[in-house]
């Protein structure tokens, strides 16, 4: 079946970078949207960013455009989030998240998801 594995996170300082890494497994994804999705405490799940398997159409929301960048190594079946300039409010876990076809910013649209990264960002 298909798995989601994360890796990457950590702690991180204001203003500095961390990239996330997503292995993706148990199918052929070149249909798929792969999104990261991230929760932060007491918070519901929030879309952070999503990329398509196929042509890579790419959407960030508001809080992370222009900081955060999404991408993925088709040969290897891994998605990224590239992460800079981080915020203390980008602190949460973050989760790899894939379905067929959808492109949508609605964490509930998604079918499979990781087990999450933590990121802390201190101020």
């Amino acid at each position: 079946q298909v798995q989601l594995v994360e890796s990457g996170g950590g702690l991180v300082q204001a203003g500095g970078s961390l990239r996330l890494s997503c292995a993706a497994s148990g199918r052929t994804f070149t249909s798929y949207t792969m999104a990261w999705v991230r929760q932060a405490p007491g918070k519901e799940r929030e879309f952070v960013a999503f990329i398509r398997w196929s042509g890579g159409t790419t959407f960030y929301a508001d809080s992370v455009k222009g900081r955060f960048t999404i991408s993925r190594d088709n040969a290897k079946n891994t998605v990224y989030l590239q992460m800079n300039s981080l915020k203390p409010e980008d602190t949460a876990v973050y989760y790899c998240a894939a379905a067929p076809t959808v492109l949508g910013t609605k964490p509930e649209r998604y079918d499979y998801w990781g087990q999450g990264t933590q990121v802390t960002v201190s101020s």
